[in-house]
C-alpha cells in the first residue's frame, strides 16, 4: 500500500495529523509529490519529515526556492513566504548544518518518477513542475487530450489543492461523489491526491489518498488549524490571509 500525499506547504500539525493517519494503516511506501514547503510557517520541519519519504518530487515551490529571483510569477504573498524560507534556510544562521541537509534533500528532488504504468508528477505529465489541472479543464478537452497521450494507465498529481479523479473520456470525479473510493477501471485516469497544508476544495481537512494498485482511498484528516493559523498570523513575513484560507479551506 502507498500513500501519497502533496503540497504540504510547511503546515506542520497537518503533516503530522496525516502520518499519525498514515500509521494506521498498512502502508509500505510513502510519496511526496512536491511543495513541502511555501505559505506555512514550519518549512524546516516539514521538510525533514519529508526526507524520511520513499519517495519526495519537485514542486513549483522547491523550484523557485533553488533558482536564484525565480518566483516572478507568484503573486505577493506567496513569493513573500519564499523569501522567508529562504532565509529560514540560511546557511549563515547557527542552524546551518541542519540546513547543510535540508539543502541536500532539495537537490535531490526530481521532476517525475515512472513505476509500470503509473506516472507521479506534482503538476501535471506535460508539465511536470508547473501547469495545473482543474475541474474546469474538462471545458479544455484539447488540454486533457494532450496530457492523456502522456499517460500509459495512471497519474497522481497535486498543485492545484483540490482532490479528485480525471479520466480520459472527460470525466471528474470528486471524492465525495466517489464515497472517497476510487477502484481503477481501464480508461486512462489521472489522481489529485489534494494538499495536505492547504485544501482549496472547501473542506478544510488535510487531503491525501491511499492506494494498493486498484483502488484509491481519499483520506480527509482533522488536524489543530488554528495552531497553524495562530503561528502564521505571528510571523510578519507571513500573509494574514494565508491563515484565513486554512480556516475555510479555500
Amino acid at each position: 500500500m502507498q500513500a501519497i500525499v502533496s503540497d504540504i506547504h510547511a503546515n506542520l500539525a497537518a503533516f503530522k495529523a496525516v502520518l499519525e493517519d498514515i500509521e494506521k494503516h498498512d502502508v509500505t511506501r510513502k510519496i511526496c509529490l512536491g511543495d513541502v514547503i511555501g505559505y506555512g510557517p514550519n518549512p524546516k520541519e516539514c521538510l525533514d519529515l519529508a526526507s524520511e519519504f520513499d519517495l519526495a518530487l519537485l514542486g513549483n515551490h522547491e523550484q523557485a526556492l533553488m533558482v536564484e529571483f525565480d518566483g516572478a510569477t507568484f503573486n505577493d504573498r506567496a513569493r513573500g513566504s519564499l523569501d522567508w524560507t529562504r532565509e529560514c534556510l540560511s546557511m549563515l544562521s547557527d542552524d546551518k548544518e541542519a540546513n547543510a541537509s535540508r539543502w541536500d534533500f532539495l537537490g535531490t528532488l526530481k521532476e517525475t518518477y515512472t513505476d509500470g504504468e503509473v506516472m507521479y508528477v506534482h503538476g501535471s505529465p506535460r508539465d511536470p513542475v508547473t501547469e495545473y489541472i482543474y475541474p474546469e479543464d474538462l471545458e479544455q478537452p484539447g488540454k486533457l487530450q494532450a496530457i492523456f497521450n502522456l499517460i500509459d494507465h495512471l497519474c497522481f498529481v497535486g498543485h492545484s489543492h483540490v482532490a479528485g479523479v480525471y479520466t480520459e473520456d472527460g470525466v471528474f470525479i470528486s471524492p465525495y461523489e466517489a464515497n472517497f473510493r476510487y477502484r481503477l477501471t481501464n480508461k486512462k485516469t489521472i489522481v489529485n491526491v489534494g494538499s495536505v497544508g492547504q485544501p482549496r476544495d472547501g473542506d478544510r481537512r488535510a487531503s491525501y489518498v491511499l492506494f494498493d494498485g486498484d483502488t484509491v482511498r481519499f483520506r480527509r484528516i482533522p488536524y489543530a488549524v488554528e495552531e497553524t493559523v495562530d503561528m502564521i498570523r505571528s510571523e510578519s513575513a507571513l500573509d494574514d490571509s494565508l491563515a484565513d484560507r486554512l480556516q475555510t479551506g479555500r
